[in-house]
């Protein structure tokens, strides 16, 4: 499972070194091959999936209409930024200029793993979104999903 938030460095050649305990995880699970493509709902972010979880996204994407304009917008934002990229025997992978460029990655970067795929985001983008997500839901009286109502831990 990928989970925690990881403080790491973007190399100058674009590449990041994913830490050293995930790496058995994900050679094990997706021969370290991944699929790097930005996130649709948020312009600063980056979704670095293992080719496993990936190919289930795929298959989502596949199962849109392209004559809808909002599906089809979903599909160009996603697969034509979809970027593959592998684990090297250093346990770095490269991050296409076009995706740095989107995220706006400067040297410094968080890695956030969400179960199933890692988040990408600059490391002072990635603070200031977590001060308005823990803002954003208290300060509006946003209404939770039914998911989240019955959500405890």
């Amino acid at each position: 499972m990928l989970r925690g938030a990881n403080a790491i460095n973007l190399d100058t050649k674009g590449r990041i070194a994913i830490p050293t305990r995930y790496r058995d995880w994900l050679t094990d699970t997706c021969q370290g091959q991944f699929v790097c493509t930005i996130d649709f709902q948020s312009q600063n972010c980056l979704l670095l999936y293992p080719l496993h979880e990936w190919l289930l996204i795929e298959n989502k994407l596949r199962g849109l209409s392209s004559t809808n304009p909002q599906e089809r917008r979903i599909q160009r934002l996603i697969l034509g930024h979809a970027t593959e990229c592998e684990l090297d025997k250093n346990g770095r992978t490269l991050i296409a200029p076009t995706l740095r460029q989107h995220a706006k990655l400067d040297k410094k970067i968080m890695l956030v793993g969400q179960l199933n795929k890692f988040e990408i985001w600059d490391e002072q983008v990635w603070h200031q979104q977590v001060q308005q997500d823990l803002q954003s839901d208290m300060s509006l009286g946003m209404e939770l999903s039914d998911s989240l109502k019955e959500f405890s831990f």
